[in-house]
């Protein structure tokens, strides 16, 4: 099944929130475009954002900008103590110290709505009292709302579970006038006792028996490892002899595994929390100080730090090494997650490496040469399972900007790949050759710097070369090729296939990439379709 999703679902799905953060700045402009509208002038406007999101650099901006305008502004903070993994820094001890003073807040929410409802104070008075208990509470406490420093009106923490209470707060504060926020404090997994008591591992948990919690499908000792468990294992082996390596990540040890070298090293990784900006430009700090930091953040995510990567790292050179996780379609999580762009907007950058391994054990050997490298260095990976069973071999250095050849043959027809598609190449080579058909294949391992000679080796001896990536064709690999064949006036044909000029939805990662046209199937038929024109 694929869907639109998003935006489409519902009528109130107002915006588009994919990833973290943005709710408040989105909804501030909304609520500023409502009062500039004749007719709208009373609609509200509510953001909701969990406590992992407003830790986000994106979500204190919209908080510092809130009380600079005019604006009814609710925003509703969903205080369940995880993101997707444990929630990190200050400001989540903040919020934590917030909920253990819940009796003095709910007396205060109290004491207004008794004076409220006696007439002896309108919702403009309140800020009298506001000011009041501000200075009060400075004479008592070392620390002030940090909220109510911004000028934010703050309600709670209330039992964000407790339905009936909810709506009466929400009844209480609606019609306040300037920006608020309401704390409620809810439990992660609620009604299901298995995600209650293990938040993280139920947060996406697939294909379970609701009564038993077993998952429907389990991994066996027969099935190849996660590209993400290579990654992991790969780093801490790593770590074990270069004492400068340290791993850092964006509130994501978990999904990228870069968990299994936490466990054992746990001073030399770092969760920074959402805040990717940060892990980037952090990232080089450790670099210019002669540690070797190996950034690990999912592709869409990274997205959100390009600035910092070209700003903090790459126009000084920093030897900064990106493991960019979930590269390509992702699947269901839809069109704000899949990894569409990050070949094409590293490839860009000057002095950047970018390189995508085709199996394991070139994945191993990309993070081993990279320790090496005195430069950027970006190895691009997808979700899900690996090809290989047997992935621990030793380390090799690899040669940087060096590709080969899979399958060499006489043929008109080559396939030029990056990444793991190449292994459906290599199946789709032992087909045609049963049904007569040669095809060379080719694995360029790096886009950038993109191995100039073996591209004069694919043009001299094949006539149509099909180039294939799981990422898009614009910026990508079949714009390279194509550029560097143009520059040199040749004439072979090229065929691209990959991700066109569109926004990919909803689906599973097969059905999306037979929309694509990059499927084995739509690979196998573009092959024998090429093969048979003059």
């Amino acid at each position: 099944m694929r869907c639109s999703g998003i935006c489409n679902e519902s009528e109130y799905d107002a915006f588009v929130a994919g990833h973290a953060s943005n709710s408040i700045s989105a909804a501030l402009g909304m609520a500023i475009a409502n009062l500039m509208t004749p007719g709208k002038e009373k609609d509200k406007v509510v953001a909701v954002i969990g406590d992992a999101s407003i830790g986000g650099g994106l979500a204190f901006e919209g908080l510092n900008n809130a009380s600079n305008y005019k604006n009814n502004l609710l925003i509703i903070l969903n205080d369940n103590d995880m993101s997707i993994d444990d929630n990190v820094g200050a400001l989540h001890r903040y919020l934590t110290k917030l909920t253990t003073s819940r009796r003095y807040n709910k007396w205060r929410y109290r004491l207004y709505n008794s004076l409220k409802s006696k007439n002896i104070i309108n919702d403009k008075g309140r800020g009298v009292i506001l000011r009041f208990n501000n200075s009060i509470k400075a004479l008592i406490s070392k620390q002030q709302n940090i909220f109510e420093g911004l000028n934010i009106r703050y309600f709670g923490p209330f039992d964000g579970n407790d339905i009936s209470k909810v709506v009466q707060v929400l009844n209480d504060i609606k019609d306040m006038e300037g920006p608020r926020i309401l704390h409620l404090h809810t439990v992660k997994g609620k009604g299901y006792a298995k995600a209650e008591e293990d938040p993280t591992t139920w947060h996406a948990p697939g294909k379970f028996d609701a009564q038993t919690g077993e998952r429907l499908k389990k991994a066996s000792a027969q099935d190849a490892p996660l590209w993400q468990e290579v990654f992991g294992h790969t780093l801490t082996e790593l770590a074990d002899t270069n004492d400068d390596i340290v791993g850092v990540t964006a509130a994501m040890p978990s999904g990228t595994s870069l968990s299994v070298m936490a466990k054992k090293y746990p001073d030399r990784v770092f969760d920074v929390g959402i805040s990717e900006g940060h892990a980037v430009t952090f990232s080089g700090g450790l670099a210019a100080q002669k540690k070797k930091p190996f950034c690990v953040i999912y592709s869409s995510f990274l997205q959100r730090a390009y600035d910092s990567i070209i700003h903090d790292i790459a126009i000084q050179g920093l030897p900064v090494t990106f493991c960019i996780d979930r590269a390509g379609l992702v699947g269901e999580d839809g069109v704000t997650h899949h990894g569409q762009f990050d070949l094409a907007y590293m490839n860009i950058i000057p002095g950047m490496i970018v390189s995508s391994p085709m199996d394991e054990a070139t994945l191993r050997n990309l993070m081993y040469t990279s320790q090496f490298i005195d430069k950027p260095f970006a190895i691009r990976y997808p979700r899900g399972k690996a090809v290989n069973h047997d992935w621990r071999s030793p380390f090799k250095q690899i040669e940087v900007g060096k590709g080969r050849c899979i399958t060499d043959a006489e043929a008109d027809v080559a396939v030029v790949s990056i990444g793991p598609l190449g292994n459906d190449v290599q199946r789709a080579v032992t087909e045609l050759n049963n049904e007569g058909i040669r095809l060379a294949h080719y694995d360029m391992i790096f886009l950038k710097p993109i191995d100039e000679a073996l591209l004069e080796v694919i043009a001299s001896k094949h006539r149509h070369i099909i180039t294939l990536e799981d990422g898009t064709v614009k910026g990508g690999l079949g714009s390279t090729v194509n550029d560097w064949l143009r520059h040199r006036n040749l004439s072979n044909k090229v065929t691209t296939l990959g991700i066109n000029d569109i926004w990919v939805h909803h689906g599973s990662v097969e059905q999306l990439r037979t929309d694509c046209g990059y499927d084995y199937d739509s690979i196998l038929s573009t092959i024998k379709r090429i093969d048979g024109q003059p």
